[in-house]
């Protein structure tokens, strides 16, 4: 028998948050429940079957933190809601939902979406060394830079350093124009479209002067000993083993390092081992070190992106 129950919002903001763009929130929450939503103003109905409409009504108050205030709600907070009732983590919902990482230069509040991109947070913030492997878009390198800025401008501190290979991709450095700098740039673009996140670009220029941040390719890691700094390593992937030897051996004291990749896109030779893959291997067991692992489940990007990785993990399976 199909009922319906009304849901009142209390404001337009609210039922504008809860739709989301082109009630794509309202699809979803149909999709994970099978009942139907219709949004009239500030009410919100649900038909369906008794239990349809029961899951729905707690996956929509699961979500209201973030409505009840007008905030904008994704696909991935629909989805980590309907995973944590389905896993009885509410109480751990709550918690994700009220972790506020830190505030963009627009005044946008930062959170980890999922319950792994929490996990991997938290061991940023007890580990010196921390692995992150994980599909695109799921918030490695993003999730590290945020918690990296923090880190600078509370002057734990002296020097964020952000570094990743850069592997030729189509086209030889080479054959670009410009110094060496200039050449690898490309490459650590998104490296500082993250600091612009957070730190105003004229702001970055006179830090990157100073040596406080400092965005260089991996070459010029060598014969160093990077002491109280915040060290990122992006696409890791693309390391060789010696490379991440190197790398690894740089840390020094009062520093803290985060290394992410995805290991389903190497632009390696396909006859050269990952640095990363291998590292994982010889230093999963070693005491203080840290992996986190985030999935399909864990994209961030737009849905197209999640549904893009499924497909290939489909076909390479």
């Amino acid at each position: 028998m199909v009922e319906t129950l009304t849901v009142q919002l209390p404001s337009v903001e609210s039922a504008i948050a809860l739709s989301g763009t082109q009630e794509d929130n309202l699809k979803t929450l149909a999709r994970q429940t099978g009942a139907a939503l219709v949004l009239r103003g500030q009410e919100l109905l649900i038909s369906g079957t008794e239990n349809q409409i029961d899951l729905c009504h707690r996956l929509v108050q699961s979500l209201k933190d973030y409505w009840s205030q007008g905030k904008a709600i994704a696909s991935v907070d629909i989805l980590t809601a309907r995973h944590a009732l389905d896993t009885h983590r509410e109480g751990e919902l709550q918690d994700l939902q009220r972790d506020m990482l830190a505030r963009t230069r627009r005044g946008d509040a930062i959170r980890a979406k999922t319950f792994r991109q929490r996990q991997y947070v938290q061991a940023v913030r007890t580990h010196d060394l921390t692995f992150c492997i994980g599909p695109a878009g799921t918030g490695k390198t993003y999730l590290a830079a945020v918690l990296a800025v923090q880190a600078l401008l509370a002057n734990e501190y002296e020097r964020l350093i952000l570094t990743r290979p850069a592997v030729e991709a189509g086209e030889k450095l080479g054959f670009l124009p410009g110094d060496l700098q200039q050449k690898v740039n490309p490459y650590l673009r998104p490296l500082y479209d993250a600091l612009y996140e957070f730190v105003d670009p004229e702001k970055i220029a006179g830090l990157m002067e100073r040596g406080i941040i400092e965005i260089a390719p991996i070459a010029y890691m060598r014969g160093r000993t990077l002491n109280n700094a915040f060290v990122i390593i992006d696409e890791a992937q693309n390391t060789t083993p010696a490379q991440m030897k190197m790398l690894l051996t740089r840390i020094g004291f009062k520093s803290k390092m985060v290394v992410t990749g995805d290991l389903t896109q190497t632009d390696l030779p396909t006859n050269q081992s990952s640095g990363l893959g291998m590292a994982e291997r010889i230093l999963r067991s070693v005491e203080g070190i840290a992996f986190c692992h985030l999935s399909k489940a864990d994209v961030v990007r737009h849905p197209m992106v999640q549904r893009i990785v499924e497909a290939y993990e489909k076909f390479e399976a």
